[in-house]
């Protein structure tokens, strides 16, 4: 078999990337280790940027989105048990985030692909990436026992983390950078209304918490946890009670409870993997690079590779263009190092984690600081509703 790309990866930046490639007449197949039923069920992150809405739109996945999402015109910082508006719109010229979950871009990407017969196995196992250095890349893959290879042009690693990808770099070729967190984040989604109208992130003298929501009936509620709890010692009671404490009053006099419908605990970690391109491979997204979920960032910086990757594909198999794939890592590493640092700052700026009296106050002292001043509520601002491609 022949493709012109082979994606690795059917979350939503390989989807993504296919969608668009199948729009613009490049053949395309995405290989995927797990079942669609289990890519379907990820609980993963609901605030896009409206730059990622855009892209969505462009792939022709929007009919659900544009329906069902919420647009925030703001955003909270809650510090002292008060809570501070930051305007969005008035500080971007116009610009919102939306609230939609990364399960439901991923299916309404899974459901145009899936109607358009795009090339998509799942439960392909054992994939391995070959010659990528040079002129006639290819991929191999086990489905249903039977062993397949696909000669390509180009491959996408979109497959995460812990994917083949960047795993099959040599070493010395990559440079990376990481900063692990000492503290996690125990995560709650439940079919209750949403205790603010918009995301509220909350330092508070017990720890970090986050309101955040899916829809007006479903909600994401976050709380700073041990990095080595477990699930196990947190009932829904207990993450309730533990979670109203850390809300303004008014919010905590207004929180609806009920039934969780998932509970986690997410480590918190930042990563970068140096270049992004090697040859005829090129990285996207958690493959790349790792933010805390501080910011919402994940989803909408890999939407930002696929954005660049897109650009690099055409350029190099259209207009026969090889300085397009150099391009390619420029462009999506200087969105990504701006997107790590305000991700970084607003991390470090919400949570406690250490005794130093002096480092609280300053970020007592930060926290006044962007909430009054016009210039620290367009830097918020800016950062959070995402930087320009």
């Amino acid at each position: 078999m022949r493709k012109q790309v082979v994606i690795v990866g059917a979350g939503p930046s390989g989807l993504l990337l296919g969608r668009l490639l199948d729009l613009a007449g490049i053949d395309n197949i995405v290989l995927e280790r797990q079942t669609q039923d289990y890519v379907l069920a990820r609980i993963r992150a609901g605030i896009l940027e409206q730059t990622t809405v855009d892209l969505i739109h462009r792939a022709g996945a929007d009919t659900r989105l544009n329906a069902e999402g919420i647009r925030h015109h703001a955003m909270h910082l809650a510090f002292d048990y008060k809570s501070i508006a930051i305007g969005l719109s008035e500080h971007t010229n116009g610009k919102v985030v939306t609230a939609y979950g990364q399960t439901e871009v991923t299916r309404d990407l899974c459901d145009v692909r899936d109607a358009e017969g795009s090339a998509t196995v799942y439960e392909a196992s054992n994939v391995e990436i070959n010659d990528f250095d040079g002129d006639s890349p290819y991929v191999t893959y086990v489905k249903d026992g039977t062993t397949h290879r696909v000669d390509c042009d180009l491959i996408a690693g979109c497959d995460g983390y812990h994917g083949v990808c960047r795993q099959s770099v040599p070493l010395s070729a990559i440079t990376t950078y990481e900063k692990i967190y000492p503290f996690g984040w125990l995560g709650l989604l439940s079919d209750t209304k949403p205790v603010a109208k918009e995301v509220v992130y909350a330092n508070t003298a017990r720890g970090f918490a986050l309101c955040s929501m899916r829809s007006m009936t479903r909600s994401r509620y976050y709380i700073q946890c041990d990095v080595d709890d477990k699930v196990e010692n947190w009932s829904d009671d207990a993450f309730w009670d533990e979670f109203r404490l850390r809300l303004p009053p008014e919010m905590a006099e207004a929180l609806e409870t009920g039934p969780s419908i998932e509970k986690s605990i997410a480590p918190l970690r930042s990563f970068v993997a140096e270049p992004m391109r090697f040859g005829r491979l090129m990285l996207a997204g958690d493959a790349a690079h790792v933010v805390p979920p501080t910011g919402a960032k994940g989803l909408n910086l890999a939407a930002s590779d696929i954005h660049y990757m897109y650009d690099a594909i055409l350029g190099f198999l259209e207009d026969h263009d090889a300085a397009a794939l150099d391009e390619y890592s420029r462009r999506a590493l200087d969105r990504v190092w701006k997107t790590e640092r305000f991700s970084w700052w607003l991390t470090n700026l919400t949570h406690r984690f250490n005794d130093d009296p002096f480092e609280q106050r300053m970020k007592e002292a930060e926290l006044a600081y962007v909430t009054t001043s016009d210039a620290g509520r367009q830097m918020v601002a800016e950062n959070y509703v995402g930087l320009p491609l």
